[in-house]
């Protein structure tokens, strides 16, 4: 167990990591479990099979209310906030002048307010964005209080069920309200793993209790950072910071998808977003490069910021994510290639320690997703 610095940030479930014997590393400015002693490939493998769950509490919960506020959040992001019923969730991206992503986002309407959950290297840059361009049109309450707990995996929903009657109804990217001894749940089912399972928003006064009941199911173990990062790069999902960032668009991540019609060229809201300009232009015209898959054609893990050549070993791009998965059984990576070379099968060469190991553009996402919908 590590002593953390003392400028670290500690989430409500610190003790319990420290106690089920979690390596603690530094992530986002707290002292988070990289891996409990059972190891990544374990945690990684039981989540696929069983149930994980996933302390994620050191992300930005941001609430968003007033008669205004999905037409204000619009302003910001390229995605549909008006036409989001109640009791559902979207994906959405904050965006800068330049349409580079400054950040990635989930915003569920709960009826009274849109609950805004960012990435915890973000959110203080996040809150500021959204108060200095959306206070003057609609509240914007930041709830540090607010723990996040996600439990992943498919039997996610049994253990959940037990403690939580009713969640078994919700599907993908539901989100509701609940109670669980007297305190209040906010629930949506989803997460970042691929699999089926839950996030749950929680003050942060019952998030340890809450958190051991969980573990106390016989489905469920602890996971950390680790297979939190492997489980999501089989399941093809972008990392802020790796995978898109402020110099990288929507369309050139793929992303385009969470763009919808209503906000396209020729949309009844098209436009009026941050960075539109850029954003529309490259959904009507196309991008010069974009986020591909990528398998190695041997055993060798193929890791972040590695350069990819062609055979005559021109540099064509850079491995952005990559590791040797657990479920897919091969170096499996994503990254970036000019258009006119991300063609499934083409054939690149990432230089690994000097020697050129030969990588196969695939189709995302490497193990397919397995969530419940309706």
């Amino acid at each position: 167990m590590s002593d953390p610095s003392p400028t670290l940030a500690r989430t409500p479930l610190h003790a319990l990591h420290l106690e089920l014997g979690a390596r603690m590393v530094p992530f986002a400015a707290y002292d988070m479990p990289v891996q409990y002693p059972s190891g990544l490939v374990a945690e990684h493998l039981h989540t696929r099979t069983q149930a994980g769950l996933f302390d994620v509490s050191h992300m930005g919960q941001i609430s968003l209310s007033g008669p205004d506020a999905a037409a204000a959040f619009e302003t910001l992001v390229p995605v549909d906030a008006i036409g989001l019923a109640v009791g559902r969730q979207r994906y959405g991206m904050l965006l800068n002048a330049q349409g580079g992503i400054e950040d990635d986002l989930m915003f569920c309407n709960r009826g009274h307010d849109l609950l805004v959950v960012v990435n915890g290297a973000c959110k203080v840059a996040d809150l500021a964005q959204i108060q200095s361009q959306l206070a003057t049109r609609c509240q914007v309450t930041p709830l540090p209080e607010q723990a996040l707990l996600a439990l992943q995996g498919p039997t996610a929903v049994h253990a959940l069920a037990r403690l939580v009657p009713g969640v078994q109804a919700m599907v993908f990217m539901d989100g509701q309200g609940f109670v669980w001894q007297g305190q209040p749940l906010f629930i949506t089912r989803s997460g970042y793993t691929g699999e089926d399972g839950f996030e749950i928003s929680l003050h942060q006064s019952i998030a340890q209790d809450f958190a051991r009941a969980l573990l106390a199911q016989p489905e469920v173990k602890p996971i950390g950072l680790g297979a939190r990062n492997s489980l999501r790069l089989e399941a093809g999902l972008c990392l802020y910071g790796n995978d898109m960032d402020g110099h990288t668009t929507p369309v050139e991540a793929g992303l385009a998808w969470a763009i919808p019609k209503v906000r396209r060229s020729g949309g009844a809201r098209a436009g009026g977003f941050i960075g539109a300009d850029t954003v529309l232009a490259q959904l009507d015209l196309g991008v010069a490069r974009q986020r591909v898959g990528l398998v190695a054609l041997e055993r060798v893990p193929v890791r972040e910021h590695t350069p990819l050549h062609d055979a005559s070993g021109l540099l064509m791009g850079e491995v952005t994510s990559g590791l040797l998965a657990p479920t897919a059984d091969r170096a499996i990576a994503m990254g970036y290639l000019p258009t006119a070379h991300a063609s499934i099968g083409t054939v690149v060469h990432a230089m690994v320690r000097g020697r050129a190991v030969p990588m196969q553009v695939c189709a995302l996402p490497f193990v397919a997703h397995r969530y419940v919908r309706a």
